[in-house]
């Protein structure tokens, strides 16, 4: 089977579009104490385009995250970026009342996002009725990832009850989660359990969308004294249909999903981006349309390359 790149698996099987977008699209959130801007990303072109509301990191916003989001849309996908309430475009400081709660906001966010899909897809010319509203991925990169796992059935666990409240959605069919931490537990660092509590007890048990986890194996976290292997815990303790894909080599930014040139990538590696690009898109493509192979095909290519950048298993 033919690469598009060599060290890249099997190539995708439609031409790229034209990409459009508009930032900030503005929702309304009087509770938020911010109302919510969103930045919408599209192909010029095509029907029936399934849905990717995308999570940032903790401080990024809706304007990283290029090399993915403009990928996806330029073979087929809307990609819906929200700027959450942590970002360093706000500069919320750490005495604000909502900061102990972003957490639950960033969920919010996404939510927001799938309650007012027309008004976003209207606000993008030339976009309206071309969106399909069956079909919606929840991704998202560390805190990211995190924040689009509640969509998809994880939870938050009250430490004393151990009962975590549900905030999944049905509209929500596939997933993406990348470089998203485990459980925290007594490894977590002290300084991280204060900052970060709802980290200590996650729940991955009921994670039942089909979701695509990837993680580096040389992700080391400065939240917590546990190794690389703590970024493949949402797979490991997920009911299936789950993947995995281990990336060699890859830190938390996994080459440079954040953004080309961005000075915070620890571990630059255009090519472990291509990977990341074209894997995902064959999932989601295989995820919505049981009959489209891409996820196979890529599989297949990645297995039999003669120095592959990662490996894939899958339960």
């Amino acid at each position: 089977m033919a690469l598009t790149h060599p060290l890249s698996p099997a190539p995708v099987s439609s031409v790229p579009a034209p990409v459009v977008s508009i930032v900030p699209v503005v929702l309304p959130a009087p509770e938020r104490g911010h109302d919510l801007p969103v930045r919408v990303s599209a192909p010029a072109t095509g029907e029936k385009l399934p849905i990717i509301v995308f999570s940032h990191g903790f401080s990024s916003s809706a304007e990283d995250y290029t090399p993915l989001v403009n990928f996806w849309a330029a073979h087929g996908f809307a990609v819906l970026q929200p700027t959450h309430l942590d970002s360093s475009t706000l500069a919320l400081p750490p005495e604000d009342p909502r900061t102990p709660h972003i957490w639950r906001s960033r969920i919010a966010d996404l939510h927001l996002i799938l309650d007012h899909l027309g008004e976003l897809e209207a606000a993008l010319p030339g976009l309206s009725g071309r969106l399909d509203h069956s079909r919606i991925a929840a991704a998202g990169h560390s805190w990211g990832g995190t924040t689009a796992s509640a969509l998809l059935g994880a939870r938050v666990l009250d430490a004393e009850s151990g009962v975590g409240e549900d905030l999944s959605s049905p509209k929500v069919t596939a997933g993406v989660l990348l470089s998203t931490p485990g459980v925290g537990g007594p490894e977590l660092l002290p300084f991280a359990a204060d900052a970060f509590p709802f980290m200590q007890h996650p729940s991955f048990a009921d994670m039942n969308v089909p979701t695509l986890i990837i993680a580096g194996d040389h992700d080391q976290s400065p939240l917590t004294s546990r190794g690389p292997e703590w970024f493949a815990e949402p797979y490991q303790l997920s009911p299936s249909p789950k993947s995995l894909l281990t990336l060699f080599g890859a830190e938390h930014s996994l080459g440079g999903v954040y953004g080309f040139k961005r000075t915070d990538t620890t571990d630059e590696n255009p090519e472990r981006v291509a990977l990341i690009q074209q894997l995902t898109l064959a999932y989601l493509r295989s995820t919505f349309d049981p009959a489209d192979d891409s996820w196979h095909q890529a599989r297949a290519a990645l297995e039999q390359h003669v120095s592959p950048l990662g490996q894939i298993v899958s339960k």
